[in-house]
């Protein structure tokens, strides 16, 4: 950075990869996009002196946003393999031509050639730790890329603090490199009016009361797990619905209800749009998030803020999201899953008490101060320069 930009009150400009940011309705926006979108439209931007530079095929989501220069991409990124020839071919040429003076690639990958100082968000390292859950080629390129993006950054952004522990012991890195930003909560997400709520199972044909899973169809989310417990669970009347997209390596999910016999009790509803998930979380009896592995577990939290009762895997960063507001199974617990459902189903104590707690916990996360914790970060490295 030059001595002109240091003493100027000028902006910084900072050159951020937003391409994961998806269009259409697909479980391509769930997760990854969920968390750029609403960073982006939090990022504190003029008072702190920071003119973020937005690079993205998806201008039409963020246009409302001020403070935001929005460059729409020609190439279609939408493909992997032109995202990757982006991230490597172009984006260098646009840190030159834009000026910039800081890179944040918001999800994994870094350019091999870095001219400027860079912050890499690492969401998780479930491609390590799972890696049965991912296509062979998928895996080793986000095992490369990651690796590099982690030891060539000045800064890193996890957004657990067991994401943060796994970087560092994984890397070899100082823990003070990295920085944690955890994701955040719409208000959207909210207890919804009963009579309301009613209304919308009448419409969706849905029972009085049923477990819902929200989370792309893939193997690190475990559903083999929650199909055997539900199977096995002796509460009558009680379907399960799974809210979710297909990702990759669906195929065990479908054969394992055919399995177990259980094709009149289960209902795949699909992809659902994100201002439709309240509906779904405050008409279900309760959550079960029975993930091998996550960088958080959003879904965690939002049914939580809806007042619904969480039952969740104890694994990497679940329990940093539900706290003491969610019950907790060992990931590959049939049982154990099993008798935490049957206790939230049966107990209306035990459920009242998760309803009551669940909110409070929740409103601990805010896409508002994910936003001004991002620009921290930022600052804090321009600082150093």
């Amino acid at each position: 950075m030059s001595q002109d930009k240091q003493a100027a009150v000028a902006q910084f400009r900072i050159g951020i990869n937003a391409h994961l940011l998806a269009g259409g309705d697909n479980y391509r926006r769930a997760g990854i996009h969920q968390y750029i979108w609403q960073v982006l439209r939090h990022l504190p931007t003029a008072e702190l002196g920071l003119q973020p530079i937005v690079y993205t095929r998806q201008i039409a989501s963020l246009a409302d946003r001020p403070g935001l220069l929005l460059r729409r991409s020609r190439w279609p990124t939408e493909r992997r393999l032109v995202r990757i020839a982006w991230e490597q071919l172009a984006w260098p040429w646009l840190a030159w031509q834009d000026d910039l003076d800081l890179w944040h690639s918001m999800a994994f990958v870094l350019p091999l050639l870095r001219p400027v100082p860079a912050i890499v968000t690492i969401y998780d390292l479930s491609f390590i730790y799972t890696p049965e859950a991912f296509p062979g080629w998928q895996r080793l390129y986000l095992r490369w890329q990651t690796a590099h993006a982690c030891r060539r950054a000045e800064r890193i952004i996890t957004i657990s603090e067991s994401g943060r522990q796994d970087v560092a012991r994984r890397f070899e890195l100082a823990p003070e490199r990295i920085a944690v930003v955890y994701p955040g909560v719409d208000p959207a997400y909210r207890p919804l009016p009963p009579d309301a709520v009613d209304r919308f199972r009448q419409e969706h044909d849905l029972p009085q009361r049923f477990v819902l899973h929200v989370g792309t169809l893939q193997p690190r989310k475990n559903i083999p797990l929650l199909l055997e417990a539900f199977a096995q669970l002796l509460v009558p009347d009680v379907e399960l619905v799974l809210v979710g997209g297909k990702g990759w390596l669906f195929a065990e999910i479908f054969a394992k209800v055919a399995a177990l016999g259980l094709q009149n009790r289960v209902r795949f509803a699909g992809y659902v749009p994100d201002e439709m998930l309240p509906w779904w979380y405050n008409a279900a009896s309760l959550l079960v998030f029975p993930s091998l592995y996550e960088g958080f577990g959003l879904p965690v939290v939002e049914a939580m803020a809806c007042g619904t009762p969480v039952v969740a895997a104890k694994s990497s960063s679940i329990p940093e999201a539900g706290g003491e507001a969610a019950l907790y199974f060992e990931p590959n617990d049939v049982t154990g899953l099993g008798e935490q459902m049957a206790l939230v189903l049966n107990s209306t104590a035990v459920s009242d008490q998760l309803r009551h707690q669940g909110p409070i916990q929740a409103r601990q996360f805010s896409w508002q101060k994910a936003g001004r914790e991002t620009a921290v970060a930022y600052q804090a490295l321009l600082n150093q320069l």
